[in-house]
């Protein structure tokens, strides 16, 4: 089938480059003109596994198209993906300039029957403002077209995009009419050869679903992390409590992982537009609310401990047995002291491994937070992340940018794990004790093993240990 798809960033890029890999004609549309030149030379503007070879391959096959135009090509395709993003606007609500743009230029041009799909995760009453606006623009041009809208809305996870799509655990429609159904069908008939469902629904769930599933795993993240806390002060550990909830068959493992919250685009992004959404009905969402404010406060949390752990070294040379409670809050103005002319490394920027994708990651609030204590030096390292970060920090002389992990501990006074990077994981000890100043590791992640780690002698905290 010969599909449109507008923009090519994250959801875009992955949407078309998968359904060009199952023999769909794709057009890639978007008003970038460099994202397009740049990738009519195989330049790709995320990172995500598995992406690139896709799009080398069949852009090569002539599957994918790109253009800046949509009218140049628009009566050769038959179906119209909007995968435009929704950023927040100044009220936290979806802003949805690009989706009603996108509904509106396409019509400017249309001249036969073309299915509208949305694929951007947007709130509930969005097909209807998409509807309106086709109408209007139709009336204006004086046609009498026959068009459907299909609620389509993505469910990937970055780092595993191109797999999520090409194995979707569900694919979710809401379509007008049996016609736009067998197109659905059609499109993603490939997909479905494994027996993954494709499920049809009524239009306000099929929007509502995205949001509701996001909340929910970031409620997840936030409920292990307040409990990790709970662990922490009464000298429990999260990982035997975490291990015995797992074991639940109700709750399973997935997002039960403490550490220092969630970031991404799409948690945050969701859970406020939600909560802003249904203000117009006059609800009040307080457990996501409360999910949103548990995460804040965690994103930092590893800088309290650092704190900690510096203030009880004072007092205590062994670094066995180093239990660190939070520091009280009177103690701010002495406790800003302790970190004045220490260098900390920083392992990992992303908010999660395998992405590049820095959006509300905890790394850049912890960057910020350690600026604020005077530090000496922010030594930092991230596999894929580096380029993103420098753009936020271009003028901040604190921030070193590393070429390796091992580079970023050298003269380091502690070390902040932020993302869990398999090769963090697999690390030289030796080498990294033999780099540090002192032998302090604050593990956001809890990537390592505490009682392994305090054998080597370092002064190890993690989240909920």
């Amino acid at each position: 089938m010969k599909i449109t798809i507008f923009w090519t960033w994250y959801v875009g890029l992955v949407t078309w480059t998968c359904l060009a890999e199952v023999w769909h004609d794709i057009l890639c549309i978007d008003i970038d003109e460099k994202k397009i030149e740049n990738l009519k030379k195989w330049i790709i503007p995320i990172y995500e596994p598995g992406l690139e070879e896709l799009v080398l391959r069949n852009y090569k096959l002539w599957r994918l198209n790109f253009s800046t135009d949509a009218k140049e090509w628009v009566e050769f395709w038959k179906a119209v993906f909007s995968a435009v993003g929704t950023p927040p606007d100044e009220d936290h609500r979806a802003d949805l300039r690009f989706v009603k743009a996108v509904a509106k230029t396409f019509w400017e041009n249309v001249n036969d029957y073309k299915v509208f799909i949305n694929k951007s995760t947007v709130p509930v009453w969005t097909w209807n403002i998409c509807k309106n606006i086709i109408e209007e623009e139709l009336k204006k041009r004086g046609k009498k077209i026959n068009f459907d809208i299909v609620s389509n809305p993505e469910f990937l996870k970055e780092g595993a995009a191109v797999r999520d799509f090409m194995l979707p655990d569900r694919i979710v429609c809401w379509v007008e009419s049996e016609k736009a159904k067998e197109i659905m069908e059609e499109i993603y008939k490939p997909f479905l050869r494994s027996n993954r469902p494709i499920v049809f629904t009524e239009i306000k769930s099929a929007e509502i679903i995205k949001y509701a599933a996001n909340s929910f795993l970031a409620t997840k993240i936030s409920f292990i992390n307040e409990i990790a806390n709970f662990a922490e002060m009464v000298w429990a550990d999260i990982s035997d409590i975490s291990k015995w909830i797992w074991l639940d068959d109700r709750i399973w493992s997935k997002f039960l992982h403490a550490g220092i919250g969630y970031g991404w685009s799409c948690f945050p992004k969701d859970i406020q537009a939600l909560i802003q959404t249904w203000k117009d009905v006059w609800y009040d969402f307080k457990i996501i609310s409360a999910t949103e404010e548990v995460n804040k406060k965690q994103k930092t949390k590893v800088v309290d401990k650092l704190l900690g752990i510096i203030k009880e070294t004072k007092s205590i040379p062994s670094p066995l047995h180093s239990e660190v409670l939070p520091l009280k809050k009177e103690k701010t103005k002495e406790n800003k002291n302790l970190l004045k002319w220490k260098t900390v490394s920083i392992w990992g920027l992303s908010f999660k491994p395998k992405t590049d994708d820095i959006r509300d990651a905890p790394s850049l609030e912890v960057i910020k937070k350690l600026i604020g204590l005077w530090v000496r030096k922010i030594k930092v390292f991230d596999p894929v992340a580096m380029d993103n970060v420098k753009i936020i920090f271009k003028d901040e002389k604190k921030v070193v940018f590393c070429k390796n992990n091992y580079e970023a501990l050298k003269n380091s006074d502690a070390l902040i794990v932020l993302t869990e990077w398999d090769e963090f994981r697999a690390c030289d000890f030796d080498k990294v004790k033999d780099l540090m100043n002192e032998y302090i590791v604050i593990d956001g992640r809890n990537v390592w093993n505490k009682k392994m780690m305090e054998k080597m002698w370092f002064r190890y905290c993690g989240i909920g240990k």
